[in-house]
């Protein structure tokens, strides 16, 4: 299972208003079990587009990359895992 360890926030600045909602990019490092096939030495983060509107939260996209090399990794997470990642990212929203 994943583990969240860090994290960095940022609104995303819509300049001409086309996009409903604010979106913010997330970058979450992330651990994972050696025996997990994401795991790589090198550490791995996900880089987390999340979007907040008046009746929802959701994780509009993600990727994920390894640290030391920023090599994208082609993986898609299980439903839990994006959950749980989906969970870090509204706890720690910033404040309005």
């Amino acid at each position: 299972m994943i583990t969240v360890t860090g994290h960095t926030v940022e609104l995303i600045n819509d300049e001409f208003g086309i996009l409903s909602g604010d979106r913010y990019e997330f970058l979450l490092d992330i651990e994972v079990p050696e025996d997990d096939e994401l795991y790589s030495e090198k550490g791995l983060y996900a880089k987390i587009i999340y979007l907040v509107e008046e009746n929802e939260q959701k994780i509009v996209k993600y990727d994920l990359f390894e640290k030391e090399t920023n090599y994208y990794l082609d993986f898609e997470l299980e439903d839990e895992e994006i959950e749980l990642l989906a969970n870090y990212c509204k706890e720690h929203l910033p404040e309005e």
